[in-house]
């Protein structure tokens, strides 16, 4: 498919980048003051790096032509994979990959996915444009592929239309490392050594395509067959029950109260709709009302995390079970003339205001909120990359997820913001926004992201208990709200060197652009 693009003069653009990034940094006098203090004195949770999980689907050209091209193709692969694409990936640290579905997990029977390929039975995907599915890529495929990026697997099991035996027997033959008749076959398929599987799903949005269930009906059927996901000893495996929709406190509520003991992890789902369902808005082409309700909806997850975990709190004062949000990110209409059912869709600097902002709420509730998913990996939703044939581009989420990549596994620092708000439309959320982590490595990263497309603002950053003597930092921006990469022109919005940050004592002094994304590091 190709990339519907508005942006003809692109070679302009580019050199905007370049050029124009910079200018941006330059602040008119009226800028807002705000402030934000980050307490390395009082250093919370850690910020998990399943925090930066993907997801894989099979879903329009998420699989097929997006990381799988068969060891045949005249597109650059190893053993079938896309070269390109498992280099991105690997470039931003990919921890997680959450696989087959989302919905097609609802249906999906593993034994279709192993033995020789050519051999496997080819199916209709009922729920992604009803084209069909010919096994290319099952279990051997998949867990090959997470181990090539260095990666977690995370299987979702089929609640929804297979016995707990279906789902018992996928466990062992995936992870048994005995002589026994599922271990023997894997070894016959090409893979003596047993996998490990860190997270198994007990289904998929039971409530909707994975069964239509009432939360009671779904507790008692996690109950039922999360007995039977038997991991070998010593192999530790999270089971993930299937989390509500959006605000359905009621099914936390009693997916907790009635199943809590049967899990470690428990899902939530949501997207950010511009608009409804039916009419949910352009990728590229929006208005400032467009782009300000856009990030007014994503602050939601803030309350919606909150609010989920004050019932958890309630059945798990430990908290021993973790919120996952396995699947998230912007949701608009497809792009015209793409395959219907396929979620393909441009990916904008909106889009990667909207990644900054999520992963600093999930700063703010690291102690819960232990893993995430945005959907999804490549070609579907809010998508890291795009291909089309043998070219790639890494769209302007991929570069956030590379700006916050020192988070992962770092200790959280409290961030406290004070300020102005962003108006627009009927639509207002702070202009400001940030988290910090001290990495692994002892840097401390400091975000901070302005959601107002017009204004530059001045911000002060206070640093409590934090010794530094360098700030260095990098900013992804772009000349329009609704500037993106294309394949002819894929390098519109990148994130270049900043120079607006000041660093005396224990306080930076910051001019940050308009619509920008700001990582500063603190040597």
């Amino acid at each position: 498919m190709k990339v519907m693009s508005r942006l003809l003069f692109c070679s302009a653009l580019a050199v905007l980048v370049s050029g124009g990034a910079a200018a941006q940094q330059a602040t008119p006098a009226a800028a807002p003051s705000d402030i934000v203090s980050v307490r390395g004195d009082r250093p919370g949770p850690k910020f998990d790096k399943r925090l930066f999980g993907q997801f894989a689907e099979h879903l329009g050209t998420g699989i097929y032509g997006g990381i799988w091209v068969g060891p045949n193709s005249k597109i650059p692969n190893v053993r079938g994979y896309r070269s390109d694409v498992i280099e991105a990936l690997k470039a931003i640290k990919v921890p997680v990959v959450r696989w087959p579905g989302g919905c097609f997990a609802d249906e999906y029977h593993w034994r279709e996915g192993i033995g020789p390929r050519g051999k496997r039975p080819v199916k209709v995907n009922t729920n992604w444009g009803g084209v069909t599915e010919d096994n290319a890529v099952g279990t051997h495929e998949f867990m090959d592929y997470s181990e090539l990026l260095g990666a977690e697997a995370y299987v979702s099991g089929n609640v929804g239309s297979a016995p707990p035996r279906e789902m018992a027997e996928w466990v062992e033959y995936m992870t048994s490392p005995t002589g026994s008749t599922l271990a023997k076959e894997r070894a016959a398929n090409g893979r003596k050594e047993p996998w490990k599987v860190p997270m198994f799903g007990i289904g998929n949005e039971l409530w909707g395509c994975g069964g239509n269930m009432t939360p009671e009906y779904a507790a008692d059927e996690t109950r039922r067959y999360a007995t039977f996901v038997k991991a070998p000893d010593g192999v530790p495996i999270m089971k993930v029950a299937s989390g509500a929709n959006a605000e359905d406190y009621n099914w936390t509520e009693v997916m907790m109260q009635k199943a809590g003991n049967a899990f470690s992890g428990i899902g939530v789902h949501y997207y950010t709709v511009p608009g409804s369902w039916e009419k949910k808005g352009a990728a590229t082409g929006f208005d400032e009302e467009a782009w300000a309700r856009t990030l007014a909806k994503t602050m939601k997850m803030e309350e919606l995390l909150q609010g989920h975990s004050r019932i958890m709190d309630k059945y798990d004062p430990k908290k021993r079970v973790a919120l996952l949000v396995d699947e998230w990110g912007t949701w608009y209409d497809q792009e015209p003339g793409s395959h219907p059912g396929f979620l393909y869709q441009q990916n904008s600097l909106r889009d990667a205001v909207v990644a900054s902002l999520n992963l600093d709420i999930f700063a703010r509730h690291a102690d819960r909120v232990r893993g995430a998913n945005i959907a999804q990996m490549v070609n579907v939703l809010q998508a890291m990359l795009l291909t089309d044939g043998n070219r790639m581009v890494k769209t302007p989420t991929y570069w956030v997820f590379d700006l916050y990549k020192g988070y992962q596994d770092g200790t959280v620092l409290p961030a406290e913001v004070s300020s102005h708000w962003y108006k627009n439309g009927g639509h207002e959320l702070r202009a400001v926004s940030s988290s910090a982590v001290r990495g692994t490595d002892g840097v401390v990263h400091v975000a901070l992201t302005n959601v107002d497309p017009n204004q530059p603002a001045n911000v002060t950053v206070q640093l409590a208990g934090i010794a530094g003597g360098t700030v260095t930092g990098r900013i992804l921006t772009g000349t329009t709200m609704d500037a993106h990469n294309t394949f002819d022109a894929p390098d519109v919005v990148k994130p270049v060197a900043f120079t607006g940050a000041t660093l005396s004592g224990g306080t930076l002094s910051v001019t940050l652009p308009a619509k920008s994304v700001v990582m500063l590091d603190i040597r």
